[in-house]
């Protein structure tokens, strides 16, 4: 059974991922439709490309993958069916696909050429629906698009390390639901540049000198429940997807707060580590 994934920045209130769901449904009943996210903010192409790229390798070779984000046709905006690390992604060539794919080559890229046979305001519902079941059929990519060699390039913000060796200038790439910060300093990267150094990582006046595997190491729980530090516990880790990640442990952005606001954080603000 085929399964095709949505990641879009329609959100829960209005109808719209409702009615791709169900115009999926309605061409094929035997597939399964996967929600990564709805919750994207809207057109925000590096938010989406995080989540996309630390999600899609969950899942097995074949998927089909929908991308709902700032998929209006435009002649600058075209769209895609690519084979990609053995999953098909269907988006706009908005430049999306270039940081998902940032470390691999697409196996192919085709821009979709069905839109004469498709009257729509709603390409998400109209037309990556139809190559998504195309493809969830057994269908190729010709069928759909003409061949093309490149996708759109755009260029995410790198970390880099200064002249002296010894210092990593980063930056904020994403921020969770917990209000998490999540930086674009790869533990590889790191590890490469730090050599087993001591360092201290800056985010405007929060400061940190150890990187934690899990949240919970943070935590001493050799002490008695009362007299360990836990509520507004600052720390840093490596998160799954192996970024620098700082966290306030348990943290609630509704009510105690979260690192992204007691830090004062928001995308792209500068983080550094200085190692001694």
């Amino acid at each position: 059974m085929a399964i095709i994934t949505l990641t879009t920045d329609f959100g829960e209130k209005d109808h719209f991922a409702g009615a791709v769901k169900g115009t999926i449904y309605s061409e094929m009943s035997d597939v399964r439709i996967v929600d990564i996210s709805h919750s994207i903010s809207p057109f925000h192409i590096t938010e989406a490309s995080y989540i996309i790229k630390n999600a899609y390798k969950c899942f097995p070779p074949g998927t089909i993958h929908i991308i709902g984000i700032d998929s209006e046709l435009t002649p600058e905006n075209k769209h895609l069916a690519v084979l990609l690390d053995g999953h098909y992604f269907i988006c706009a060539n908005n430049g999306i696909l270039s940081l998902i794919a940032a470390e691999i080559k697409p196996e192919k890229i085709v821009e979709i050429n069905i839109h004469n046979t498709v009257d729509s305001n709603f390409p998400v519902l109209d037309v990556f629906v139809r190559v998504a079941c195309h493809l969830a059929r057994g269908g190729t990519l010709e069928v759909v698009g003409k061949v093309i060699e490149n996708l759109k390039y755009l260029k995410e913000i790198e970390p880099y390390v200064n002249a002296e060796k010894n210092q990593i200038v980063g930056h904020v790439i994403y921020i969770d639901n917990y209000g998490n910060v999540v930086t674009n300093i790869n533990r590889k990267f790191f590890d490469a540049t730090g050599k087993g150094r001591n360092f201290n990582i800056t985010a405007r006046t929060a400061k940190f000198q150890e990187i934690y595997e899990t949240y919970s190491d943070a935590i001493n729980f050799k002490l008695e429940k009362e007299k360990r530090e836990e509520d507004g516990k600052k720390l840093a880790i490596f998160n799954s997807a192996g970024y620098i990640e700082l966290a306030i442990y348990k943290s609630n952005p509704s009510t105690v707060g979260s690192a992204s606001s007691l830090f004062g954080l928001e995308l792209r603000d500068t983080i550094t580590v200085k190692f001694e």
